[in-house]
């Protein structure tokens, strides 16, 4: 059947069937419309702002957005409704990342725990912590930093030397060591800690995911100044901190598995809307070379194609490796850190080669109120595409770096022979 009389009207179905928005497309409408509707008036002015290199900017008003997102049911999208989520499908949280991306909405602050916590302790914790920290991480009361890197162990997480040791009474896990790189410590009420439970023990094996409250007298955290000028990230020092013995994420020596379990929630869904803002950057930056004429340099328009090339297949890798169209071990998750960590730096280069000249210019105002901002110690600001610059160098470190990655492709996916480690 093709077709239906209604009340002596006849309807074509195929017609009627393309005339009605399908579900994603419902779903897609009725976040663009709630953006609209909301970025404006107190928000206008975060629109665009907190992105990488940006932390700092309107840090108190972009906690009240997140605020303002939660009480309307837009965090922690994919989570079971009975932990405070939405229980969106996998490509509603798509839509959701896109949508919001494409509104030039400001950066989350609530990214490490609405991400990469709430998901690792929905599957590795037991119910008690789930009901204790997921309400805090829907609603934004609660900020988390992560607890990974350190001195001596930065992209290589099993060589921590951070200490975790039951007391004598059995009731707290005193802590001592120092994580480095930990991006806004200085704002977090809590950090996901991995630290060493077993003495002696080396590598993978002996490591604990760890809890822990920021605001004690055992922890000191100081800023790291940054090429920026700011500081987003910091050193934590862990001098007899403690946390309840409670507060372990899986069982002592399962760290390991919870942390890398942990990493694949970071490479999530998220990451299709981080390339919406790669592509808005591409697209300011070409605008940029035609207006100011570097567009007409043959290298330079070569390189602006070859860019926009990579943001392509960048973007088709990330579709498929979501939809699952890639099977497991074959390093899926290197290759795109790979991809889009290289590219964005590559983009910084570029961004360099037009401008010109100007692009090495230093600071030349400072920053409103930023004489009270503690991550911004020179109180300067530099122009959006010297801070695309200076902050992509990052790209090829955090989150495992750019060695890393490649180790992991050649030795655990082509079976080539292990590096030497000393």
């Amino acid at each position: 059947m093709t077709s239906i009389n209604l009340a002596d009207r006849t309807v074509d179905l195929g017609e009627w069937a393309r005339s009605v928005p399908d579900a994603a497309e419902q779903f897609a409408v009725a976040v663009r419309d709630w953006l609209e509707k909301n970025l404006v008036g107190d928000f206008v002015h975060v629109k665009g702002r907190g992105g990488p290199g940006s932390e700092h900017e309107f840090f108190d008003d972009r906690l009240a957005w997140d605020r303002h997102l939660s009480a309307a049911g837009w965090t922690c999208l994919g989570w079971p409704t009975r932990y405070g989520g939405r229980g969106a499908t996998f490509e509603q949280r798509i839509i959701f990342h896109q949508e919001y991306a494409r509104a030039n909405a400001p950066a989350r602050v609530n990214h490490l725990g609405e991400e990469l916590l709430g998901p690792t302790l929905i599957e590795f914790g037991t119910e008690e912590q789930k009901r204790r920290f997921l309400p805090g991480i829907v609603d934004v009361t609660e900020l988390w930093a992560q607890g990974y890197s350190e001195p001596g162990a930065g992209s290589d997480l099993a060589a921590v030397s951070t200490s975790a040791q039951l007391d004598d009474s059995g009731k707290h896990w005193a802590i001592n060591g120092q994580k480095v790189w930990t991006s806004l410590a200085h704002v977090a009420q809590w950090c996901f800690v991995i630290a060493r439970t077993e003495s002696g023990s080396q590598r993978h094996q002996g490591l604990s995911f760890l809890l822990v409250p920021l605001d004690q007298p055992g922890i000191t955290v100081r800023p790291i100044q940054q090429f920026t000028g700011t500081s987003e990230f910091n050193e934590v020092f862990f001098d007899d901190a403690v946390t309840d013995a409670d507060l372990i994420v899986g069982a002592p020596g399962d760290g390991w598995k919870v942390a890398m379990g942990l990493l694949q929630f970071e490479r999530g869904v998220s990451t299709l809307g981080q390339q919406v803002g790669f592509e808005r950057e591409w697209q300011e930056l070409a605008e940029l070379a035609r207006r100011n004429g570097a567009a007409d340099n043959p290298e330079i328009a070569s390189r602006l194609t070859r860019a926009w090339i990579g943001l392509t297949v960048m973007r088709a890798n990330a579709q498929r490796t979501l939809a699952g169209d890639i099977v497991s071990g074959t390093g899926a998750a290197s290759v795109s850190k790979l991809l889009w960590a290289n590219w964005h730096r590559d983009l910084g280069e570029l961004a360099m080669a037009i401008v010109g000249a100007p692009s090495l210019l230093g600071p030349t105002h400072t920053v409103e109120g930023a004489e009270n901002d503690i991550t911004n110690p020179n109180h300067v600001e530099l122009d959006e595409w010297q801070r695309l610059f200076l902050f992509t160098r990052a790209d090829t470190i955090y989150g495992g770096s750019n060695e890393v990655q490649r180790n992991i492709i050649a030795e655990r996916v082509l079976g080539l022979p292990r590096e030497a480690r000393s």
